[in-house]
């Protein structure tokens, strides 16, 4: 999953969602260097990681973008489901959006000094260009699909092939949003949020 899920699957706690956010920026052993709240966003975010890897509706997704995106195509999903989260009526009006991201945005603002110094530096992109509520737009989705094909050292197709694969493929995709984020939520609500 990408920053917006993570986020949203923090379910508002501070601790969590610092380590959720921060988790891919973690490397070995340095997890236990934090809080143990924050320890455990972290823990999350791996779980939630394994949990949507493993997922037969992320698995089924994958395969749209396979043909152009290959062993990428893992990477543009969780994209794609972030944008599903962020036009999903039954947990996000525009409003509650827009609210829930500048929460966030002020949650690591009050961690900035912990945060991992490369997760500051990309944090300043990600409040400036308002990654998070963008997810909702079609052109922010293609900025995050530009800012992938950008940095894949092994991806050989500009933006355009996996924005194709979204917009041919939409309704298919949704539809395994659907089946999906109902059962990610259960499985954190039940695995994670009663330790």
């Amino acid at each position: 999953m990408n920053y917006l899920a993570h986020a949203y699957l923090a379910f508002h706690n501070p601790q969590l969602t610092v380590g959720n956010m921060i988790a891919d920026f973690i490397k070995g052993h340095q997890w236990q260097q934090y809080e143990e709240g924050i320890q455990r966003g972290i823990q999350m975010h791996r779980a939630i990681d394994t949990f949507t890897d493993q997922h037969p509706a992320t698995l089924a997704a994958r395969e749209y973008f396979q043909p152009s995106c290959g062993r990428y195509s893992a990477v543009f999903i969780d994209i794609v489901y972030d944008h599903f989260l962020a036009t999903d009526k039954t947990i996000f009006s525009e409003t509650s959006l827009a609210d829930f991201v500048q929460q966030v945005y002020k949650i690591l603002q009050a961690n900035h000094s912990i945060l991992p110094p490369a997760f500051q530096q990309m944090f300043e992109y990600m409040q400036a260009q308002n990654w998070l509520y963008n997810y909702r737009k079609k052109e922010g989705m293609y900025k995050s699909f530009s800012g992938i094909v950008r940095r894949a050292k092994f991806l050989k197709v500009t933006a355009d092939a996996p924005y194709a694969v979204l917009e041919d493929h939409y309704e298919e995709l949704a539809a395994y949003y659907r089946i999906f984020f109902p059962e990610i939520i259960t499985y954190i609500k039940d695995q994670h949020l009663k330790l």
